[in-house]
């Protein structure tokens, strides 16, 4: 194929580069005329190991041109690659004036090369972009090239690349993932990156554009918290980088897909107390531990967040389909759901509680004691049948998929369902009450 990428920064330069190692005839675009130049002799313009003799290659076998001029790189090209900067605003937005300019570029630019008609062209954003920026990049060159029958067509393909080890990283990503609904341009995509031995994975624009954005948040997460731990334990005379040497060899739960399930608030009789102990401790030591502070914070917020919807939405009557903190457990110690059936209550609800494994009258100990502190009149709140709890119940509140409970709403849809689990079949979702905690 024949390729125009705009920008001459670290990601495409890579990109560019290891295009054109793979037989493709590459046009780098800059608005830089030294970034320009650096390629046309065969030089890289960014620090980067293997990339100056990757480019002098590519440069010399007549695969990689660069120049200032959009309409030149786009004389024939079957496609482009956005690898322009999208920077912080003043306010900590996303400065999409790059993206924008280089989209007028590319109308402009292809207006004067006037492809043949039917000709069809692939627009594949790299840049990491707010969601919505596709549709919106799609509207603008079809606002101005479809009159002329220029075809075009805009995809999502966020790029994984780390500083100083990029050109491994570009030729083995854990996947590539093409963001479009159009078949000509996840046909392209496929095509421009078929070398590349990972999965493809295609999905809707929006979900490959924040797919970049929950990457790169978890990445910062993650050293962030190592940072923490590392600040309360070395004032507790550990080593923290023994520490975080084991956690990291539990693949089970620590490094894996464990938890990162979008859902409901965490609870139960472990995570709540022992994250609640270790801020103790570092208040005892006047240690600032922002994160995992934040972390109570945000698991307040999800239930305060069904809290309101419930209250947004009409009606009194609210089914809660189960309530121990887990599915397959009768442990309601510091369960969500119980503070979620508590605050209801509170609000002048008629609450109806069914859960199939929980029995009233046999939990005992400390199980018992807390579900006594916090909802006093369980047995009358509880329901022996599913259907009973379902009956003219104006909200239903899903904590668990079943097959007991989609037949169950099928059969009788109710009013309006807030799904806390996630994992209801799609004929449940498709329901016109029907809605995700967070989908």
């Amino acid at each position: 194929m024949r390729v125009a990428v705009f920008g001459l920064g670290y990601v495409g330069a890579v990109t560019a580069a290891c295009l054109a190692d793979n037989g493709h005839q590459v046009w780098g675009v800059d608005v830089d005329p030294g970034k320009v130049g650096t390629i046309r002799s065969g030089r890289s313009p960014v620090a980067e190991p293997g990339l100056h003799e990757l480019i002098e290659q590519v440069v010399s076998a007549g695969n990689l041109r660069a120049t200032t001029d959009p309409a030149e790189a786009l004389m024939g090209a079957d496609a482009s690659i956005l690898c322009v900067g999208t920077p912080s605003t003043i306010e900590g937005g996303t400065d999409l004036t790059s993206i924008h300019s280089v989209i007028s570029d590319l109308a402009r630019g292809l207006e004067v090369v006037a492809p043949a008609a039917g000709c069809f062209h692939a627009v594949v954003i790299r840049s990491t972009v707010p969601p919505g920026t596709v549709e919106e990049c799609g509207r603008g060159l079809d606002g101005r090239l479809l009159e002329q029958g220029i075809r075009t067509g805009v995809a999502m393909c966020p790029e994984f690349l780390r500083e100083g080890t990029g050109i491994a990283d570009f030729y083995h990503p854990p996947y590539t993932v093409i963001g479009s609904t159009d078949a000509d341009t996840l046909r392209s995509v496929r095509e421009l990156f078929c070398f590349i031995d990972a999965p493809v994975k295609e999905v809707e624009p929006r979900t490959a554009e924040a797919l970049k954005y929950a990457c790169n948040a978890y990445h910062a997460t993650k050293v962030s918290f190592a940072n923490e731990v590392g600040r309360i334990f070395r004032r507790l005379g550990v080593d923290t980088r023994e520490v975080m040497n084991l956690f990291c060899e539990d693949t089970q739960l620590n490094i894996s897909a464990r938890y990162l399930r979008p859902g409901f608030s965490f609870g139960g009789s472990c995570l709540p107390k022992d994250l609640r102990s270790l801020l103790h401790l570092a208040r005892m030591e006047s240690v600032d531990l922002p994160q995992l502070s934040g972390t109570l914070t945000t698991n307040r917020l999800t239930t305060t967040d069904v809290v309101e919807r419930v209250l947004r939405a009409p009606g009194r009557t609210v089914a809660l389909i189960g309530l121990s903190f887990k599915s397959d457990s009768d442990d309601l110690r510091e369960s969500p759901y119980v503070d979620l059936a508590e605050t209801l209550l509170g609000k002048g609800y008629e609450v109806r509680i069914f859960d199939p494994i929980v029995n009233p009258a046999t939990l005992i100990g400390a199980n018992r004691t807390y579900v006594e502190s916090r909802l006093p009149h369980l047995r009358a709140l509880f329901k022996k049948t599913l259907s009973d709890a379902l009956e003219d119940s104006d909200v239903v509140i899903i904590s668990y998929a079943s097959d007991d409970i989609e037949h169950a709403l099928l059969g009788a849809p109710p009013r309006r369902i807030i799904d806390l689990d996630g994992r209801l079949g799609s004929e449940v979702e498709a329901l016109s009450g029907y809605e995700g905690v967070s989908w």
